[in-house]
């Protein structure tokens, strides 16, 4: 918008250089300040450029293009409100001289929030026969911003924003925050002074990486992370995967760079952040890349990209990993979310399904606000929601993230004190809520010797046979942390080279939130005669030996390991509980045991390497009184011979 209004008044004011004669001031000491401050102004040396156009009102009240010029020097300053006097004087003087300083004296209005006028201003706009028709579709756009703003000031939605406080909270601005699933780490951008005692230029700051802990549910004071992330150069905008254990982040004109902005990434293994490492081609370009967020399960990158094929200046893209690891060709998503404005700070939720972000583009308050879109079944985007008023205000609002449970938001502003931004949290309203996401969180262990272990998951939609996370837990200290959404069935595998796999189940169908998170630690039970792994995703029809479908994934798994170990034998054991008789459990079992083999032979596994044998309610895990014990004791397991 701004760039838009300096070239408005640029353009005219450069036919206006063409000579003395065509000014509207008789004055030469005028006319000379004027081109002085033009000069100044070019040369971004703003404060003087207004001393000179001061200089040269005070000599010719009428000078019309000072006026002008005044009015888009403070539009640059941000001093709004002299902005607008010195336009509406030049409008006092000849309405006619530059009719769009109309449209320039709206987008002031627009931009301080004061709709009325803004309104009023872009509909004289309309009302002229002697406007572009740029300006003119314009000017109707910004109307219906106004009528829009207008009404959600009118309707506004629950926002109670809360400072983070002193420990996260400095002098110096804090913004775009990064969390991990448990909301027990914090990382955010804190742009600090190189010297400190220094002046408070551009030139002498810097961005880096802070992070603070929760314990006891309070914030501990934040610290630098350091390096190798932390350089002498600027890092910000960064996004942690769920676990806190990856970071991707952005930093500009580098030596191993490929454009003015690229995207980069660094992995953690204990307490220890690796290098830095840029994400290089396809992904970055010559090209401004920036402001990743990785999806949960680590298989999604979206980020903001200038570069070709984009709708606008800045446009949202996606690159997905393969199966090997790599990035493939970023894919731009779309005339859904993307507009002829800007889009920017992406942010994909922990249900892997929820965006938000910022834009000018779609319908808003003015300026860049922060809207919603959800990802289909299909993988289409819903038409993207403004998150309503007074979230979103006349200001920039960027870099909103929010929690895996899906109730609360964390975003910068500086609406709330004099100058600076500091870092907020608030309950985000219902209509703009995620879908709930719990997360589990343990440490993988040796059964035998209680190493701790690095080991592969792999949560998977029993109903659709997708992949929804992928992750990996720490290789030194063995601790994880994986997401799971709700009103879903999944199967939790869990395996490394050498060991038998962990199988778990989570039936969260029809739950839409979860208080308390699973605290579990895994096992893991190294490949030797006699081990056990219970199956806890196979499923059979109601009195039947007959498999469903939901027990292919386990089944999959359950291939996979014994074709990555191809010396391994087999036995499927089959369990009931004690409703029936003895005689019908111990048949029931022996027949879904055999069940079991018969569709790995299906598969592919030879009848030689595989056993079955029911039974029936003889080894019980649990009680047989409740119907969850009975429950656990119906079961399939395999046992290595």
């Amino acid at each position: 918008m701004r760039i838009f209004f300096v070239v408005l008044v640029a353009c005219f004011l450069a036919s206006c250089q063409a000579g003395f004669s065509q000014l509207t001031t008789n004055s030469k000491r005028a006319a000379n300040n004027y081109y002085l401050a033009r000069e100044l102004f070019n040369a971004r040396k703003d404060h003087e450029a207004v001393e000179r156009l001061l200089q040269a009102i005070s000599i010719d009240r009428t000078f019309i293009e000072a006026y002008l010029l005044l009015g888009e020097v403070y539009d640059e300053l941000e001093f709004y409100k002299q902005a607008v006097a010195a336009l509406e004087s030049a409008i006092s003087i000849n309405p006619d001289f530059f009719p769009n300083t109309f449209y320039n004296l709206g987008n002031i209005h627009l931009k301080t929030g004061d709709y009325e006028n803004a309104q009023v201003n872009f509909r004289k706009i309309l009302e002229r026969s002697d406007i572009s028709e740029k300006v003119r579709e314009r000017s109707s756009r910004n109307i219906e911003r106004c009528e829009f703003a207008i009404h959600a000031m009118n309707h506004p939605v629950p926002f109670n924003p809360i400072n983070m406080g002193d420990s996260i909270n400095t002098i110096y601005d804090e913004y775009w925050p990064s969390l991990t699933a448990d909301e027990e780490m914090l990382v955010f951008t804190r742009q600090v002074l190189r010297n400190p005692f220094g002046d408070e230029s551009l030139r002498n700051k810097r961005e880096d990486f802070y992070y603070s802990i929760r314990k006891d549910r309070e914030w501990l004071a934040s610290k630098e992370l350091g390096p190798p992330i932390n350089t002498d150069m600027n890092e910000g905008a960064q996004s942690l995967s769920v676990d806190g254990r990856t970071m991707y982040f952005t930093a500009c004109n580098r030596d191993d760079g490929k454009g003015s902005c690229d995207i980069y990434f660094a992995v953690k293994e204990g307490n220890q952040w690796g290098p830095t490492v840029n994400l290089g081609s396809p992904v970055n370009t010559s090209a401004w890349e920036a402001q990743p967020s990785i999806s949960p399960d680590g298989r999604t990158l979206y980020f903001v990209s200038s570069r070709d094929g984009s709708t606008g200046g800045m446009d949202l893209w996606k690159s997905k990993r393969d199966s090997l690891g790599n990035w493939t060709n970023p894919v731009n998503l779309g005339d859904v979310i993307n507009t002829t404005g800007d889009e920017m700070s992406p942010f994909i939720h922990a249900d892997n399904r929820s965006l938000y972000f910022s834009s000018t583009g779609h319908l808003g308050m003015g300026g860049f606000d922060i809207f919603k879109s959800k990802r289909s079944e299909s993988g289409e985007w819903s038409e993207p929601v403004n998150l309503g008023y007074p979230i979103n205000t006349h200001h920039d609002e960027i870099g909103m993230i929010v929690n895996a449970e899906g109730s609360r938001a964390y975003y910068s502003s500086d609406r709330m004190k004099d100058s600076g931004k500091d870092l907020y949290m608030f309950d985000l309203h219902e209509e703009a809520r995620p879908v709930s996401v719990s997360y589990m969180k343990g440490v993988v262990y040796d059964s035998e010797t209680r190493r701790r272990l690095g080991a592969r998951f792999e949560l998977i939609d029993i109903n659709t046979s997708q992949l929804s996370m992928q992750s990996s837990s720490d290789p030194r200290s063995g601790e994880f942390l994986v997401t799971i959404p709700t009103n879903r069935d999944y199967a939790l595998n869990v395996s490394r080279p050498g060991y038998l796999f962990f199988s778990e189940h989570f039936s969260l169908q029809g739950i839409s939130s979860i208080e308390e998170p699973y605290l579990m630690d895994i096992p893991l039970k190294s490949i030797k005669s006699g081990e056990k792994v219970i199956l806890r995703n196979i499923f059979f029809a109601f009195d039947s030996s007959e498999l469903l479908e939901e027990s292919f994934v386990e089944l999959e798994k359950l291939t996979e390991f014994l074709n990555r170990n191809p010396t391994v034998r087999i036995r499927i054991n089959g369990h009931t509980d004690i409703v029936g008789t003895d005689e019908y459990n111990q048949q029931l079992s022996d027949q879904r045991a055999l069940s079991v083999v018969r569709y790995l032979n299906e598969k592919g596994i030879q009848e030689l390497r595989l056993e079955s044998k029911g039974f029936g309610s003889s080894m019980p895990l649990d009680t047989n009184e409740t119907p969850e014990g009975r429950a656990r004791n119906r079961r399939t397991e395999f046992e290595v011979l």
